[in-house]
């Protein structure tokens, strides 16, 4: 079976989007990726003000209502769909709710009749480091790193995991790759 789905766990600022970029120019097929930053941003903006969006604190605490639940099940299943239809997917994503939230997408890939090969990724980055990339960032809310760091991954089994602490991008996408005998010929 080939692997149709890269999922990428990890905290904010852990370094997902860089690592995601490097691996859509290391594999060698063409790989969409999609985001929980994305997904957020396709949401209308009353979702992050509704008690039943998703609400950051100014201590970078996240909590999500039940209208994002539906809205980020909906765009689940849509991406599961794309991968059943032949896309290469990889997704960078938050298990905010550590093994509940990979639960939720191991429902929608285990489908009896159709079950998609996933490659279950840990990526991890010490919280102090994470921390220092989030200020460089500027875009999150301070403490949204450290409060992630560690319990996105409470309770979630991975294939792989990677550590962005001291490694770069590339090179941890290159072990990804390497961990699926993929790799491009050409630079």
């Amino acid at each position: 079976m080939t692997t149709q789905m890269i999922i990428l766990n990890g905290g904010s600022s852990s370094g997902k989007s860089g690592l995601v970029r490097c691996l859509q120019a290391e594999l060698p097929e063409q790989w969409l990726t999609f985001g929980a930053d994305s997904l957020i941003d396709a949401m209308p903006a009353r979702m992050q003000t509704s008690d039943g969006g998703i609400e950051i604190s100014t201590d970078g605490a996240v909590a999500v209502g039940a209208e994002f639940r539906a809205l980020e099940q909906a765009w689940a299943r849509g991406i599961v769909a794309m991968a059943r239809a032949g896309a290469h997917i990889i997704i960078d994503d938050v298990f905010l709710g550590g093994a509940a939230s990979q639960q939720r997408w191991q429902k929608l890939l285990d489908d009896g009749n159709d079950p998609l090969d996933v490659l279950w990724v840990g990526v991890r980055c010490d919280r102090a480091v994470a921390a220092a990339r989030e200020i460089a960032r500027g875009d999150r809310v301070p403490g949204m790193a450290a409060a992630q760091a560690d319990v996105v991954h409470q309770g979630v089994h991975y294939d792989l995991e990677v550590d962005t602490t001291h490694a770069e991008s590339l090179a941890c996408a290159r072990t990804i790759a390497a961990h699926l005998g993929l790799r491009r010929t050409q630079p």
